[in-house]
């Protein structure tokens, strides 16, 4: 039983490292990491990859993972894993956060549902575009764009070995680009609503008595709707090119490292 025990542990010690970065970008990333996935699934797929991937983890010196480098190393493989699952997020928070001002613009966004995937109340065009953008995920084979990249960063950052904080700030930079990116894509929808309200304004300083309120709404509503219909076309588009732009990015962090 001892030397069963002596044969198991540094396999279970090199498989351990790679569970913990896998896991926590599992956790983290589009479509996998949502609420809809229960956690038994992403423990099952971590340990799948992690058996799959540990041809390329393997480190000469393993770290005591009961020593206090154990559980430092343990933190840097969760943070690179995170943060990895984080930046590949970032074009799935640009589809929801489209949806959300397309909702406040037409005014979706006062007629709220419960939203299973995020674990809380969302609006119709949020989970209608939500549902897009996980349809085209699996159709460029997103899957298998996270398998990949994680098998790069093991090169990239090996186990112990540490992550420059470049990659932290890079990922912290970009989150003004999600803003700048869902504003070009609802600005459409928003400059026709606005034309719209503009339009009843000076209505109503010519015919005051109308109730221009409720024939307004149903006015901006409809001409929201026709944009939305003309801007989800696009969606499936600017999300690949999107996630191609993240993908040259970690690209990128990967080669300073490696160099």
């Amino acid at each position: 039983m001892l030397e069963v025990a002596n044969l198991l542990l540094p396999t279970l010690m090199a498989l351990w490292w790679p569970f913990c970065r896998i896991m926590a970008m599992l956790s983290t990333a589009p479509v996998i990491g949502e609420g809809m996935v229960p956690i038994p699934v992403r423990v099952l797929l971590s340990v799948v990859l992690t058996f799959l991937m540990l041809p390329i983890t393997k480190v000469a010196a393993m770290p005591d993972p009961f020593s206090l480098a154990g559980v430092v190393a343990m933190i840097e493989q969760a943070v690179i894993g995170g943060v990895i699952g984080l930046a590949l997020q970032l074009t799935m928070a640009v589809v929801s956060m489209l949806g959300f001002l397309a909702s406040s613009q037409i005014g979706f966004s006062m007629a709220q549902m419960n939203d299973p995937v995020n674990g809380q109340q969302s609006d119709v065009v949020s989970a209608l575009l939500g549902l897009v953008a996980m349809l085209v995920f699996f159709a460029i084979d997103g899957h298998l764009v996270l398998a990949g990249v994680m098998g790069q960063s093991f090169r990239a950052w090996p186990v112990a070995g540490g992550f420059g904080p470049l990659l932290l700030e890079t990922v912290a930079l970009n989150v003004g680009w999600v803003f700048s990116a869902a504003v070009l894509l609802a600005l459409p929808i928003v400059f026709s609503t606005l034309v719209v309200q503009i339009g009843f304004g000076f209505l109503n300083r010519v015919a005051p008595s109308l109730n221009l309120f409720s024939l307004g709404f149903s006015l901006v509503t409809l001409f929201g709707l026709m944009m939305l219909v003309q801007v989800v076309r696009f969606v499936p588009e600017h999300y690949v090119q999107m996630t191609n732009q993240v993908l040259e990015m970690l690209q990128q962090q990967m080669r300073m490292a490696h160099g």
